[in-house]
């Protein structure tokens, strides 16, 4: 009896045990969470900003001034906004008169995330430069803001921040090659936001216009847009304007985007 008792126990720890390590995992309980982030991100990012624009020469730009705002989200649509890892993606939004926002707003860091609430944050160097940049005096120096860790407190406020951005949608296609009815395809994706992605595009060959089809993505996946009608003989290119309804365009909200990609001789 005493043996099959202690069976018991020793079974029901592990049962605990086991379950622990999947919340753990999964992010059930996990102090990481997206308001967590959002508020201890622009923090860290505007402080090591300044530093950068203070190498740069840039005057005026403070920690205050940049007003930094960020939205966090964990693995696109999939998974709970909690708990630690590398799927961890912030849009981030700031104010410098030296280095406008592109026409979505905001610029996207990608954040691998620990169990204690320390982080490792690298930003877009298209807005945030390279790994080393030219200071003011000539010198080449580190760019504190190429990638950066940072710290919240895992007892820290916890309540909704409410901050939003739209899910930007971009072409991915970069070569046409029509199917054997001559007709093209695109591949869109949507980016990390609040909205996902929705909206039209339509297609010409010069004069011909290939059709319009439309399109509804989850924030971070993609999806491949075929139009119906075929291209014509002597065609060398195909204009795609997107018009976005949910989620923002590559010129910004509300604005139509248009790509121009070249087909394969025929």
């Amino acid at each position: 009896m005493r043996r099959f008792i202690i069976t018991v126990v020793l079974t029901v720890l592990a049962v605990v045990a086991l379950g622990g390590a999947v919340l753990a995992g999964t992010g059930g309980g996990s102090s990481v969470t997206r308001a967590r982030l959002e508020r201890s991100l622009p923090t860290e990012f505007a402080n090591l900003y300044s530093q950068q624009a203070t190498l740069l020469g840039h005057q005026g730009v403070t920690p205050a001034s940049l007003d930094a705002t960020a939205m966090c989200d964990k693995g696109g649509a999939v998974e709970a906004d909690v708990g630690p890892g590398s799927t961890w993606n912030c849009l981030v939004s700031w104010t410098d008169p030296n280095n406008p926002m592109p026409p979505e707003g905001y610029g996207k860091f990608e954040l691998d995330v620990h169990s204690n609430g320390c982080y490792t944050a690298s930003g877009p160097s298209k807005l945030v430069g390279f790994q080393t940049l030219t200071d003011r005096r000539g010198r080449e120096v580190g760019n504190p803001v190429y990638e950066f860790d940072g710290c919240f407190d895992p007892q820290g406020d916890d309540t909704a921040t409410g901050n939003e951005f739209p899910s930007l949608t971009t072409v991915t296609t970069t070569a046409l090659l029509p199917d054997a009815a001559h007709r093209v395809a695109l591949q869109l994706s949507c980016g990390t936001g609040s909205t996902g992605c929705q909206g039209t595009v339509d297609a010409a060959a010069g004069d011909t216009d290939l059709g319009q089809v439309s399109y509804d993505m989850e924030e971070e996946t993609t999806s491949t847009l075929t139009f119906p009608t075929a291209v014509p003989a002597g065609a060398d290119s195909v204009d795609f304007t997107l018009t976005a309804t949910a989620g923002v365009s590559a010129k910004g909200p509300g604005a139509p985007a248009t790509t121009t990609l070249a087909l394969p001789p025929r």
